[in-house]
């Protein structure tokens, strides 16, 4: 579609009265997908009609599956079902157009970009470990009819997207193994003897990427990140469930620990006065903690509540169950780090550091954290470790700077 085509589409589907005047405009920012906001100038309603193509925009080369689409609409539906108020409405799914339509939230900011202008979001770690568990508990075997379940995990299969995440967060940043890797010029050399030269980190990461391709253990989002959520001070709304399937927890929370680390990174990095830049990385730093706490807690009282195996009642099952979605996070948590700062798939919080040496910093920072996240996840069990790590990071960055 084109914008003009968006327009004879929404009048086609009955979205607007026969009297309105359409205009749209064509927004998506993502790798993906198209985007078209359609909106009648007389009422000023508006939605939001997305399509997807055989080919993602970031490069043809990803030939993908256009029945992501019907994925992520089927996604959102469920989202409202099992979490109301956390993500936009959906009306229509056009098979033949592989389009779907929905709410538009243009009222609201996109996560990342109301964190690079460093806005607190003081209602976002509730609204998050709200939709984390209720999405993903509520679609494990302790919660689920196991048939229901293995019904839905067919339903859900998909191939297309999950090789794009097997090859850009368990692959290729820690091998180059494509030849596509797109790390900052200045730090190329630091991350091939960090990175690629690191015997023992390609083993364990090798590990989490098996986990990652043969267990079922929930329906995830798969690409949680703070490009797919919408806030306010007051509302949180997730998008783009496109690489949803059936695999590890850890996947959907280590992500969003990840990129609100990633904001740390920028304030530290481009925010001038220090007593509003520590006052902003404290909050980020109670923020990357609340996520895994607040998480951890709502995760056990929903077990507790609802789990319906009878071997889920076991002393200390639960806690065992979450303990390993916690460290499984962390290690998510490091390959979400290291693959936007080398892989091919950036982040603004990064990219947009114009200070070269400041920039160079931040990236080390993270990959240093990145590390510890992989090969020593088994000890990242609440959310002090997660801070504890990335400051501990940020110090030893800092001394070898100090040495350069």
């Amino acid at each position: 579609m084109q914008p003009d085509d968006a327009i004879a589409y929404a009048k086609e589907r009955g979205f607007f009265p026969a009297d309105a005047e359409l205009e749209s405009e064509e927004i998506g920012d993502g790798n993906i997908n198209y985007v078209f906001r359609v909106r009648d100038r007389r009422s000023g309603r508006s939605l939001i009609i997305k399509q997807g193509g055989e080919t993602a925009r970031i490069s043809d080369a990803f030939r993908i599956t256009p029945d992501r689409v019907r994925i992520e609409y089927e996604m959102l539906k469920r989202y409202n079902e099992l979490a109301p108020g956390l993500a936009p409405e959906v009306y229509a799914y056009d098979e033949v157009m592989r389009a779907f339509a929905m709410e538009d939230l243009s009222h609201l900011s996109i996560m990342r970009r109301a964190l690079m202008e460093h806005r607190k979001l003081p209602h976002f770690v509730e609204h998050i470990t709200t939709f984390l568990v209720q999405t993903l508990f509520y679609t494990t075997d302790v919660a689920m009819d196991p048939k229901v379940k293995k019904a839905l995990v067919r339903r859900f299969i998909n191939p297309d997207l999950c090789e794009i995440t097997e090859d850009l967060v368990y692959t290729e940043p820690f091998t180059d193994a494509k030849r596509r890797n797109d790390p900052y010029p200045p730090n190329r050399e630091w991350i091939e003897r960090m990175i690629y030269g690191d015997d023992e980190l390609r083993r364990e990461v090798a590990k989490l990427k098996w986990q990652f391709m043969s267990e079922a253990q929930a329906l995830i989002h798969g690409d949680l990140h703070t490009g797919s959520i919408f806030v306010d001070e007051r509302e949180t709304k997730v998008i783009d469930p496109e690489f949803a399937f059936f695999g590890p927890i850890g996947y959907d929370v280590g992500n969003v620990v990840a990129n609100l680390m990633f904001a740390w990174a920028n304030a530290g990095a481009t925010m001038e006065d220090e007593a509003a830049r520590l006052d902003y990385l404290h909050w980020l730093e109670q923020a990357i903690a609340g996520v895994v706490d607040r998480f951890r807690a709502k995760f056990l009282a929903a077990w507790h509540q609802d789990a319906r195996d009878p071997l889920a009642r076991g002393i200390g099952v639960a806690e065992d169950y979450v303990d390993r979605v916690i460290v499984d996070s962390a290690g998510v948590t490091g390959l979400e780090l290291a693959r936007r700062i080398i892989g091919l798939a950036h982040v603004k919080d990064i990219t947009s550091i114009s200070d070269p040496e400041k920039r160079l910093k931040a990236e080390r920072t993270l990959l240093r954290a990145a590390k510890v996240f992989i090969l020593d996840r088994y000890r990242h069990l609440d959310g002090s470790a997660f801070v504890a790590t990335l400051k501990t990071a940020h110090r030893e960055e800092e001394k070898a700077e100090r040495r350069r």
